[in-house]
């Protein structure tokens, strides 16, 4: 089964004083590019989320952000008793040149400059066990979408390469004819510039065979429908992973496809040509948000 890079996970649960609440947002990337927004009362404990994360969810460009709320308590500050005594006694030798009375400054000193500011708490390892939790709860709803979503994009995938198969074998039907109205078109043109007695038809036989055998594209064919089939080997595997492996198999079929255009010297191919080209370029679309 498939799974999808987009996704969206929420959490979120109320412990004693504390409310904790995640959201994770994941969108397509080539690797894993993480935008954490945490806390101060996390910080220790950063590199334990980001390993959370980086082996829940592989691949990706991820937005987390997770708010901690302290219910029914004061947030917890430090007083920097030794800086707010010097401004104390600073102040009041300017209060006692200007004749000011200094009984209320302490309002004032409380308000100065790093006099007030938060304690450096963190986050304790009962608290934090019940984060992780909600983090894993997050990453669960998450994984759920991309599991939803890369059902969709799988389907979409088989159809793709189902009518990319269904070009191949017309192709096939067509190749025989295409030989043989090419040989016809040759000796004709022979005859109306060069006269039907004037050249020689083993040797002009020889000539076509070489020709034809340069432009055949009979090996791009077999080898256009057993990358096919690899495509659809590597979908029904159990690997979570292996959006990028399906693309290195779209780009050997493009090849295939490619080069049977390219030698191809007919309308009817061509056109088949153009519709599987179709048909890859919308795979290739949906292969990029696979995991």
């Amino acid at each position: 089964m498939l799974k999808s890079m987009t996704g969206f996970g929420r959490a979120e649960q109320t412990l004693n004083e504390k409310s904790f609440l995640v959201e994770i947002k994941s969108l397509n990337g080539k690797q894993f590019e993480l935008n954490l927004k945490i806390p101060p009362l996390l910080k220790s404990y950063e590199f334990d989320v980001r390993n959370m994360l980086q082996e829940s969810l592989l691949r990706g460009t991820i937005d987390c952000y997770i708010t901690i709320k302290q219910n029914g308590a004061s947030k917890p500050v430090v007083i920097n008793t030794d800086l707010i005594k010097a401004y104390y006694q600073q102040i009041n030798a300017l209060a006692g040149e200007l004749g000011i009375d200094t009984n209320s400054v302490l309002s004032a000193l409380l308000r100065l400059p790093e006099v007030v500011s938060p304690s450096n708490e963190i986050l304790d390892e009962k608290d934090w066990k019940e984060l992780k939790k909600v983090v894993e709860a997050a990453l669960k709803e998450l994984n759920h979408h991309r599991k939803e979503e890369g059902r969709s994009i799988e389907t979409e995938l088989a159809l793709r390469i189902k009518n990319i198969n269904a070009q191949e074998e017309k192709i096939l039907k067509l190749e025989p004819e295409r030989k043989e109205k090419m040989k016809d078109e040759l000796i004709k043109m022979l005859e109306e510039n060069v006269g039907k007695e004037n050249y020689d038809p083993n040797r002009l036989e020889q000539e076509l065979i070489y020709y034809i055998e340069k432009i055949d594209i009979r090996e791009e064919q077999v080898r256009l429908k057993n990358h096919c089939e690899y495509f659809l080997t590597i979908l029904n595997d159990k690997d979570e992973a292996k959006g990028k492996k399906l693309s290195f198999v779209l780009q050997e079929i493009g090849r295939e496809i490619n080069t049977t255009g390219a030698k191809a010297y007919d309308s009817a191919i061509q056109k088949c040509v153009v519709l599987m080209k179709d048909e890859l370029e919308k795979a290739k679309e949906q292969i990029l948000n696979v995991l």
